[in-house]
């Protein structure tokens, strides 16, 4: 007979515990998934950007 799941013998496994390595904090394992920033301000600078260019646009003004 063929199994459906090839990992079914795992399902119920218990999970491994490093003898080596203490757990890590709940607030260490939440920061691995934050959502990365490394451009922090950098949309509010693009966006104030297109509003000057816009402005000068309608204007009919040329870039100082």
């Amino acid at each position: 007979m063929e199994k459906i799941n090839p990992y079914e013998d795992m399902l119920h496994m218990p999970r491994p515990v490093s003898h080596k390595h203490k757990p890590m904090s709940l607030a260490n394992r939440s920061a691995q998934f934050a959502p990365f920033a490394a451009l922090t301000g950098y949309g509010e600078a693009v966006e104030e950007t297109v509003q000057l260019v816009e402005e000068q646009f309608n204007q009919g003004g040329e870039k100082n």
